[in-house]
């Protein structure tokens, strides 16, 4: 949830660090903090409440120049205290060791009783502080062991800590008795190593290193790094030395800059149409998708499927809704989608023969994560043959390590909080698993398949020219500037991408939003009905459209201000009380929940801007959510 950020070089770290946060701000923002090793060898540290530009400008306005060879830094998304500078990171014991930290120790309690037995001070309600004594105590014995070379204390002293913690966590270290060390460690939390020319990096992400590197190493779980300059060291879970891939990353340092944009949300709503194509390309032809887009294996394991199981969060579990109705609808598949938070704890029954599909943007979603790890322990166990799917947006992030089959969504980075472009490419990479899955099992023709191609090769368009309704809705939006709830209504596959609608409304205007199935009305929310709720309702042209006019017509009777988006072919007129906006036309049964999204998602954000909140950083959201 937070971000780390660290470096060892010939050059003065400290810009770097800085840029570095500002790159994974997105991960968390309530506090921030810098700390380096200067040439008097002494630890110098600024922190600051509010976002990296506080920071920046604090450091400004010091006495302090807070130039180092080596440094680490943190932006914060508060678990363990409130947002206070004092729970800001890094943390530092007695002036020696230095501390960032992404993750739960959840042993904290019980390890902060003994330390401050031992006469340690806390300064902070962080979990974060038992970390730096327990490196601190583990050090001053390190120091003490003859056999110990000084190059190699401190990395001893953290293999010796981090046997003492419960929990996740991914951990940058410095030290004033090893000046030129720099000490990286993951476990449940992604930590990454960018290599450079005589000068090494850690980043909880790629892209806050891309300025500097382009070459990354991915710690595997349980790693721990002694990084130096010119050398690099890692022992894995057992102790034992170990040997990763440098790989290179294809993404440009300006691919997570605003451009023309007022916001990332805004860019990355206007991204979408490339990143559909992005998605789509080498996965399709002309008239039907590559197998093979899934796997070498994917063909042998998609044949023994009977059902499958899709496990996410947030907005990637209404995307998987919209598959559960495809799945079942299209080709007679039995689908499951559960919350992975709910999915983990409740000793949930293997049944043999299971896809288990995991959707996560970033593939770090703690929860997402650990209900993966734990289907496949019971798999092995029993001998199941329940093979997993990842669909995910990050290479090389945990999900896809831990996956049997992966598929990429290319959506590019995605910055702002609220996901836009990463929901648009989930839907399109579990159509293409729903036409695979057809095609491999014989519940498709090829006729059929041809359709479903044609209708995605015209996607990019269709939410062009969705696209083109940006300021019809954005004097929509100004009926909201005094309204504090809204509904959204959809039928079908419409039921999740109003459910996705009201969370970026409520994620990032902070306006209460609530969706429902449009003919559960009379079952209670109809009381909610009086003209200052607004009720935005979702109307394609298909098999359902009259009953959804049946369900507005109750709104209508009841005083409701309506805001309907519909198909240009559902012949519903703008009338007293009800605005109609004809979002899209000639769109299919994939096609419709995708390109329905774009003008909601719009909706949200111009709402937004006339709440005046910030778009890209809402109060007390992160951005990945790597912690429970």
């Amino acid at each position: 949830m937070c971000g780390i950020v660290g470096g060892i070089a010939e050059r003065n770290v400290t810009p770097i660090l800085l840029e570095g946060l500002k790159r994974l701000e997105y991960r968390g923002y309530d506090s921030s903090g810098v700390a380096v090793i200067d040439d008097d060898l002494k630890l110098q540290r600024i922190r600051s409440l509010g976002k990296i530009q506080d920071l920046k400008d604090k450091i400004k306005a010091s006495d302090s120049s807070l130039a180092g060879y080596i440094g680490i830094a943190h932006t914060r998304w508060a678990t363990h205290g409130i947002p206070a500078e004092n729970n800001a990171h890094p943390h530092i014991c007695n002036n020696e060791v230095a501390v960032v930290h992404n993750g739960i120790i959840e042993n904290y309690q019980e390890l902060k009783s003994e330390q401050l037995a031992l006469g340690y001070r806390f300064t902070s309600q962080t979990d974060t502080e038992v970390v730096a004594h327990s490196i601190h105590k583990y050090l001053q014995e390190a120091l003490k062991e003859p056999n110990l070379s000084k190059d190699q204390v401190l990395f001893q002293a953290v293999q010796n800590a981090l046997r003492e913690f419960k929990g996740a966590y991914a951990l940058g270290v410095m030290a004033i008795d090893n000046p030129d060390t720099l000490i990286a460690a993951r476990k449940g939390s992604p930590l990454v190593i960018g290599v450079g020319l005589g000068e090494y990096f850690i980043a909880s992400d790629v892209s806050a290193l891309l300025p500097v590197t382009q070459n990354f190493i991915f710690l595997e779980e349980g790693d721990v790094a002694r990084i130096k300059r010119d050398e690099l060291e890692i022992v894995d879970v057992e102790g034992k030395k170990v040997e990763r891939e440098i790989k290179r990353s294809n993404l440009s340092s300006t691919a997570v800059e605003l451009g023309e944009h007022r916001h990332y949300m805004h860019k990355e709503i206007f991204e979408q149409p490339q990143s559909v194509i992005d998605t789509l390309e080498g996965r399709i032809t002309q008239e039907s998708v590559l197998t093979s887009a899934f796997g070498h294996q994917a063909e042998t394991l998609f044949a023994s499927i009977s059902q499958i199981q899709i496990i996410a969060c947030g907005t990637s579990y209404h995307a998987g809704m919209v598959a559960k109705y495809w799945f079942e609808d299209i080709i007679g598949l039995p689908c499951f989608i559960e919350v992975a938070s709910e999915y983990r704890y409740r000793n949930p029954v293997l049944l043999s023969d299971t896809l288990f599909v995991t959707i996560s943007q970033s593939g770090e979603t703690a929860d997402t994560l650990a209900a993966l790890q734990q289907i496949k322990q019971k798999r092995d166990v029993k001998n199941l043959n329940c093979p997993t799917l990842s669909i995910c947006n990050v290479p090389e992030s945990s999900l896809t390590r831990e996956s049997d089959l992966v598929f990429l969504t290319h959506a590019g980075p995605e910055v702002g909080v609220a996901s836009t472009k990463a929901f648009t490419t989930q839907l399109v990479a579990l159509s293409l698993l729903l036409t695979t899955l057809g095609k491999v099992q014989g519940r498709l023709t090829q006729k059929r398949e041809r359709i479903i191609v044609q209708g995605l090769q015209k996607l990019p368009g269709l939410i062009r020219n969705a696209l083109n309704h940006e300021d019809e809705i954005k004097e929509i939006a100004k009926r909201f500037a005094d309204k504090s709830s809204a509904l959204f209504l959809g039928r079908g596959t419409m039921y999740p991408i109003a459910m996705e609608a009201a969370l970026k409304l409520k994620e990032i205007s902070y306006i209460h939003a609530e969706a429902y199935p449009a003919g559960e009305l009379k079952h209670g929310p109809l009381a909610l009905i009086d003209e200052y709720m607004p009720v935005i309702a979702i109307a394609p042209h298909d098999d359902l459209l009259e009953k959804l006019k049946s369900n507005l017509q109750e709104v209508r009777a009841r005083g409701g201000q309506m805001i309907v988006f519909e198909d240009e072919n559902a012949n519903t007129d703008s009338e007293g009380g009800m605005k109609v906006v004809k979002a899209t036309t000639n769109v299919g049964r994939i096609t419709a929940p995708i390109t329905f999204n774009i003008p909601l998602q719009l909706l949200a954000y111009h709402v937004a801007l006339i709440k005046g909140t910030d778009v890209d950083q809402p109060r007390n959201l992160a951005k990945s959510v790597t912690v429970e």
